[in-house]
């Protein structure tokens, strides 16, 4: 028995120790948190709230403020506490909407500001350039091209035969040189040049042919062309991914006269505003893409653009497009010459008239 009893006060103790050790656990446990888990600090800072262009006058109501922990904070910072100080400045930059905003970015007058170039020379990246072509509602994809699209263009020319020596186009024309009567042989003064008349418009001479022998007679004839030569077309895509700068011209602003009596502040800027159908493209190339479009451009060459996803990537080896190509890839036989034809007789290809389509009038006869 009296085992016993020692047991259970050993027991008891050993609980009341326990409890004991728990509360003050209790007690020290907030205070270790509080030392492990330091307390952030944050600070307030000025970003903009809208879209503000460069040289532009900085208003209350296009800022904003933005909370950042202290640790990211940076002295060049504006806070919230001096935003008084930059309302009525000019931004150096464009600025977009939520770029915090530092002292570089702030001048006191427009005078202060370096203007290099246009805001939009800016989204040309290093290494490229912007050049423009022409373009027209058929070669833009309908009018479905715009800012920011990513396209391929094509190329189609048209390719003749020319004497290497005259750089001019064949067939030459061909003259006859006969001298006076009483001129003996081997002497040459007096010599002219006979050009007879010739079958095509601009020519004064008959064209060079060729001789051959006719089938059935056995005899040998001078053959000369029934017209003029006609170019072969070849048309291949150029470019693939190229990003569209602008559709259409890029708006031009004009300030008040030299003289004005208004001051800097008060100047209206005018816009000019470009023509509802855009006839221009400007696209975002390389300066070694931008001498090769200018030479197809100036050579009469016919420019396309076909519309692509913006997040394609791939590029695809294309063959050029000829007559035979076509002929040959698609299976597409040359038509036999038959006995009957259609009637009337199909001397072009004339596209069937649509209820949209524009009937041009003319009102000076």
């Amino acid at each position: 028995m009296r085992r016993g009893r020692i047991y259970i006060f050993l027991i008891l103790i050993v609980v009341v120790g326990l409890g004991v050790a728990f509360l003050a656990f209790g007690r020290l446990l907030p205070g270790l948190t509080a030392q492990e888990t330091p307390e952030i600090t944050f600070v307030d800072i000025v970003i903009s709230q809208q879209s503000i262009p460069q040289g532009a006058e900085i208003k209350e109501d296009a800022l904003g403020t933005m909370s950042i922990p202290q640790d990211k904070y940076v002295t060049v910072m504006i806070r919230q506490d001096e935003i008084g100080e930059i309302v009525g400045k000019v931004a150096r930059y464009p600025l977009e909407p939520g770029v915090p905003l530092t002292q570089s970015m702030i001048v006191e007058s427009t005078a202060a500001i370096a203007l290099e170039g246009p805001q939009w020379a800016s989204i040309i990246p290093p290494g490229m350039t912007a050049t423009t072509i022409p373009t027209t509602r058929l070669e833009s994809v309908a009018f479905g091209v715009s800012k920011g699209a990513h396209v391929n263009l094509t190329a189609c020319m048209l390719f003749v035969d020319i004497d290497p020596s005259f750089q001019s186009s064949l067939p030459n024309n061909i003259g006859t040189l006969v001298a006076p009567a009483n001129v003996p042989p081997g002497d040459m003064p007096g010599v002219s040049l006979i050009l007879n008349s010739s079958m095509f418009e601009g020519v004064t001479g008959p064209v060079q042919g060729r001789t051959e022998v006719e089938p059935s007679y056995q005899q040998g004839i001078y053959i000369v062309p029934g017209e003029e030569q006609r170019p072969r077309m070849v048309c291949q895509m150029i470019l693939q991914d190229v990003v569209v700068m602008r559709m259409g011209t890029f708006p031009l602003t004009e300030a008040a006269q030299v003289g004005s009596t208004q001051s800097p502040e008060e100047e209206v800027v005018t816009p000019i505003v470009s023509a509802e159908i855009p006839d221009l493209l400007t696209l975002i190339v390389s300066p070694q893409d931008s001498v090769a479009l200018t030479y197809l451009m100036y050579s009469g060459a016919k420019l396309s653009l076909t519309l692509r996803n913006a997040s394609d990537e791939s590029r695809v080896a294309t063959e050029s497009a000829t007559l035979q190509y076509l002929l040959s890839q698609y299976n597409i036989p040359v038509p036999a010459k038959l006995p009957y034809a259609v009637e009337p007789r199909i001397d072009e290809l004339i596209l069937p008239f649509l209820p949209n389509d524009v009937i041009t009038v003319n009102t000076e006869e």
